[in-house]
């Protein structure tokens, strides 16, 4: 494996989402991330897999590319599912109590506060979401 960057293919199931994380490990040493870096990285990356896991029925493949580029570390999730952007959806109360407050949306946000940007696009029947993070 390069060690500034990950292309990592996998079935868009649960199940396959541990094989992920050791992917993003073994990338975030030899890319020399900080630990806080890495962190957010597998959160980020895990929470946008994991929604294409659960949620993205009919998609038959997740890609995950990552690659450090001196201060930054890219990030795409790629599946051919249907068309979807996670990240169109309201911010969540999270000042409201737990009884008040709707169900989901706290990934997204999570996804939001650990990336500097995060977009989504639709290209050649594909999601794209792409994500800039902190290497430091």
């Amino acid at each position: 494996m390069d060690a500034a960057a990950l292309r990592h293919e996998m079935p868009p199931e649960v199940e396959a989402l541990p094989g992920l994380l050791d992917r993003l490990e073994e990338f975030s040493e030899a890319a020399g991330l900080s630990p806080g870096a890495a962190q957010r990285l597998s959160v980020v990356a895990e929470e946008l897999a994991a929604n294409v896991a659960m949620h993205g029925k009919g998609a038959s493949r997740l890609l995950v590319e990552a690659r450090r580029e001196g201060d930054s570390v890219h990030l795409l999730i790629e599946d051919d599912g249907p068309a979807f952007d996670p990240l169109s959806a309201a911010a969540p109360d999270i000042d409201a109590g737990v009884e008040e407050r709707d169900i989901g949306g706290l990934g997204i946000h999570f996804v939001r506060r650990m990336t500097r940007e995060a977009a989504y696009e639709r290209r050649d029947g594909t999601n794209r979401l792409t994500a800039l993070l902190d290497a430091g």
